[in-house]
């Protein structure tokens, strides 16, 4: 293994790092609907927990409706019952020929709960990139033990990758510090 695809390896962890905070946030609730909140809730489609999005259209109706048209009649009930159980808190009403959940409000207390989940999700996201480092520098001190780089290679390297962890942490307290900002935009 080269220095290369030390780094190139890294800067791909990271970015999946990046990735997967970018979706674990945009399944925290703001005061706006977005179908997102509702695509990888599980209903069970004939006795298999499925994903909402692949037995039903999700549509936004206005800023705080969506609206849910499961594709087979029968599922209306099945579709009802997941999103009223699910823990997102809401109550979905059903209107024959489509399901409409409405966002309610958010409180005060309940936006200030939701900007702590969402920085420790973002601690967590440069836990993970920080992780990436580490592990990257102990692959740089391996092959220099091995001999395969100099130390002045490794020691470049290691800056490099320090360089990217700076960027992909910059980047999660920018996520972070806009997603408060919408949790707590009334």
């Amino acid at each position: 293994m080269t220095t290369a695809e030390v780094k190139q390896s890294a800067e791909q962890k990271m970015a999946k790092s990046m990735e997967s905070l970018k979706s674990a946030l945009s399944k925290i609730r703001t005061g706006r609907a977005h179908t997102g909140l509702l695509e990888n809730l599980q209903v069970d489609y004939y006795g298999n927990p499925t994903p909402l999005s692949q037995v039903a259209n999700l549509t936004l109706i206005d800023a705080r409706t969506i609206g849910v048209s499961p594709w087979e009649k029968n599922m209306f009930s099945v579709v009802e019952k997941a999103i009223r159980e699910s823990d997102l808190g809401l109550n979905p009403a059903n209107s024959g020929d489509i399901i409409r959940v409405p966002m309610p409000a958010l409180t005060e207390e309940r936006r200030r709960e939701l900007t702590k989940v969402v920085r420790t999700d973002g601690e967590e996201g440069k836990v993970a990139v920080r992780n990436v480092r580490r592990d990257a520098n102990e692959q740089l001190k391996k092959l220099v033990k091995d001999k395969l780089i100099s130390e002045d290679e490794e020691r470049r390297t290691q800056e490099d990758v320090q360089k990217l962890t700076d960027k992909y942490v910059a980047e999660i307290d920018k996520l972070i510090t806009q997603k408060e900002g919408e949790i707590m935009t009334v």
